[in-house]
């Protein structure tokens, strides 16, 4: 059967003060009527029975995880113990989808992107799908066609094309880390670099013996974790062998080393909504350039990106480039040019103990 996994551990603290700690971006509406999270499952539907669905989240984000999800099974929100990077992510949910399924397909995707359509999505995966039917040994990415150069993301470099048929399917030539932007400026003049969306297929005991192969400790911690669960102990050994395993990505744990790796050229939209300056693009500006969600009276304002909640009006007067915020116990207001700085605010509140507000 096809799974699909949604990996949903960030904090996205970017987006702060509407990100909190209980309440990251993946679980807010930042683009569309639903929460980010909803719309990766909704992304999902019609070919993804939800009782195949799971989520990989952390304990203090799991409640609101499931009410927000109500269609996917309890067991199937697994908490990760502690921060510990995507390979062990991968790999506990493979565990899992091995012992119930063992020639399951796990379909990964982060919980906090925007994709358009759905449609061209659901083409892409069923392209994927069948890439690992007919070949198990298969690793599937997807790789998204540069629009400008990037600076905050990693490539794919593609080699020879394998499938011709939409959506073209290449060999991978290499991984390139996140360029300095002449570096970006070169790839996508070349045309031969994707972006590295983080999006996978593969099977479950495909990508568990690869980590075998490359990562033989954090196997060793998987099988460990793989043993309790039968033994009627998942939860107790979770926490206590979860938080031991090695910190690192799937990229570099697996992916940069195996060899029957390919990427799926994306017939779709992509956007990782990685801060506040997202949301013109993807919710439009009105005739001042200002992006407005909520009760908004602005005078000569123009470029500004406005958030309110609970009907609280905003008002401005004479302002440019400004990104204004408001929640019931926090309001930021920023340079929209400095917003890479938001989590220096939330180091600062940190260091002063105001823990309730991160």
């Amino acid at each position: 059967m096809l799974h699909a996994v949604i990996m949903a551990g960030g904090s996205g603290t970017r987006f702060w003060p509407q990100s909190r700690q209980k309440l990251p971006k993946q679980l807010l509406r930042l683009a569309g009527d639903r929460t980010m999270i909803q719309q990766t499952l909704d992304r999902c539907r019609g070919w993804v029975d939800p009782a195949q669905a799971w989520v990989v989240t952390n304990e203090i984000q799991a409640p609101e995880t499931a009410r927000q999800l109500p269609e996917i099974p309890a067991p199937n929100i697994l908490i990760e113990p502690a921060a510990r990077n995507t390979a062990p992510c991968v790999g506990l949910a493979a565990v899992e989808i091995l012992l119930k399924d063992p020639d399951g397909i796990m379909f990964v995707l982060p919980a906090d992107h925007v994709i358009e359509t759905n449609e061209a999505f659901a083409s892409a995966a069923k392209r994927a799908m069948e890439i690992v039917e007919a070949d198990p040994g298969r690793l599937v990415l997807f790789g998204v066609t540069p629009s400008f150069p990037a600076t905050g993301y990693g490539y794919i470099e593609r080699g020879a094309s394998i499938e011709e048929d939409s959506p073209r399917v290449y060999a991978v030539n290499a991984f390139r880390e996140k360029p300095h932007q002449s570096l970006a400026e070169q790839y996508l003049r070349e045309g031969r670099f994707f972006w590295n969306c983080g999006i996978f297929c593969w099977k479950a005991k495909t990508i568990l013996s690869l980590l075998e192969q490359f990562e033989p400790e954090l196997y060793a911690g998987l099988m460990k974790i793989s043993d309790g669960i039968r033994a009627g102990q998942g939860p107790a050994v979770i926490k206590s062998v979860f938080p031991t395993l090695k910190s690192i990505s799937i990229d570099y744990a697996v992916l940069e080393r195996a060899q029957a790796v390919v990427v799926v050229e994306a017939p779709f939209q992509w956007d990782d909504v990685g801060s506040w300056l997202s949301l013109p693009r993807l919710n439009g500006s009105d005739s001042e350039g200002n992006t407005v969600d909520g009760a908004f009276c602005g005078v000569d304002t123009q470029g500004c990106i406005i958030r309110t909640s609970n009907d609280h009006l905003v008002a401005t007067l004479g302002l440019r480039n400004l990104i204004i915020v408001h929640t019931p116990d926090a309001t930021l207001v920023a340079d929209a040019s400095q917003s890479e700085r938001i989590k220096e605010v939330l180091g600062q509140l940190e260091k002063q103990s105001r823990k309730e507000y991160l």
